[in-house]
């Protein structure tokens, strides 16, 4: 049995989010046999590109019932049944947090149609929904709208069943309903991380830095660590501790640093995007090709009023600081002194 379904939600900060609308059709393999469909009061505001793209306004939901209230509608008709959605950790994800704030623990095993689609039609152009479904000849209408989105997923799914003819293709992308679930010690070191560009630090039970990188968005990339299937996130969910950043502000004073962190400390596992052959060194190395000029590159500070600067003196990268001040900029050697070299 399969639940097949779709979320809006209101945007916002990561697993911040809440839900706006849902539809769940209950498919046997062959014919729907129940679905709910209904708008949700999130109880926060929606975001206005959101509301721009779904057309679900906040006095569009501000008399639906809340999500607590719909709850066990949504327990009982995907029980016993494979979550199916397009994108499905997405949903999985979303309907995991509304669960938590419940103190419930939601548990499914998902399949993700995009995930099917790219194994079983590798020559499609997109595996966007909506131009997925138009290059099928699939009937899609009320595009961004849950049941618009989750009838077009239905009708998908359909063809990527027939496809798999000896499930053996849906049984590799399968994902086990802890696959991806976040214990309470990982919901933990998550609470207090910001959606910030900076480097992070996972620390194991004995201190010690397991790994490191860089991320325009810390806290979601951090998460997807924590919900990976891959060896690496694997790892990580069993054994880090403790989660520690910084924040840079700038995307590639993150990285610089982050390189040079991964030189010194030799985490326990290695980042193979910081290695010498990736292209973070010869981002680094570029920084150098200035033929022996000098120059302050200025880029976002950590805060309002503040800059962040990479210096180059005759030509070679001498390292990155943040200042507030523009004479500091303009004398080479008090910013000789505020950047770490």
């Amino acid at each position: 049995m399969y639940a097949v379904l779709d979320i809006e939600t209101t945007g916002g900060k990561y697993n911040e989010e809440g839900i706006t609308e849902i539809a769940i059709h209950k498919f046997d393999g062959e014919t729907v046999v129940d679905q709910f469909i209904s708008l949700i009061n999130p109880e926060r505001e929606i975001q206005p590109y959101v509301a721009n793209l779904t057309g679900i306004t906040d006095i569009m939901v501000r008399t639906a019932p809340k999500f607590h209230e719909i709850a066990k509608r949504v327990v009982e008709i995907t029980e016993n049944s494979i979550l199916v959605a397009h994108n499905a950790q997405f949903d999985y994800r979303i309907l995991r947090t509304e669960f938590r704030r419940l103190g419930y623990d939601f548990e499914r095993n998902t399949l993700c149609t995009i995930d099917l689609a790219k194994t079983l039609m590798p020559e499609a152009e997109s595996y966007n929904l909506g131009k997925l479904a138009k290059s099928l000849g699939l009937p899609i209408s009320n595009r961004h709208r849950a049941n618009g989105d989750a009838i077009a997923t239905l009708h998908l799914f359909k063809i990527l069943l027939n496809k798999d003819s000896d499930k053996s293709v849906m049984g590799e992308v399968m994902r086990d309903g802890l696959n991806g679930i976040l214990g309470q010690r990982h919901v933990d070191m998550l609470r207090d991380i910001p959606s910030d560009t900076g480097v992070y630090y996972f620390h194991n039970k004995l201190g010690q830095i397991i790994y490191v990188d860089a991320s325009k968005n810390m806290l979601k990339r951090i998460n997807t660590h924590f919900t990976g299937d891959s060896e690496l996130s694997l790892t990580l969910r069993k054994e880090t501790r403790k989660v520690r950043i910084e924040r840079t502000g700038s995307y590639l004073i993150a990285r610089l640093k982050a390189m040079e962190e991964e030189d010194r400390i030799a985490p326990v596992y290695p980042n193979v995007r910081l290695d010498g052959k990736q292209d973070l060194k010869k981002a680094r190395n570029n920084l150098q090709d200035w033929k022996e000029r000098t120059a302050a590159v200025i880029v976002r500070g950590r805060e309002e009023g503040e800059k962040g600067v990479i210096l180059i003196k005759n030509g070679q990268y001498k390292g990155y600081g943040f200042v507030g001040l523009n004479h500091q900029i303009n004398n080479i050697h008090i910013l000789e002194s505020v950047i770490t070299p």
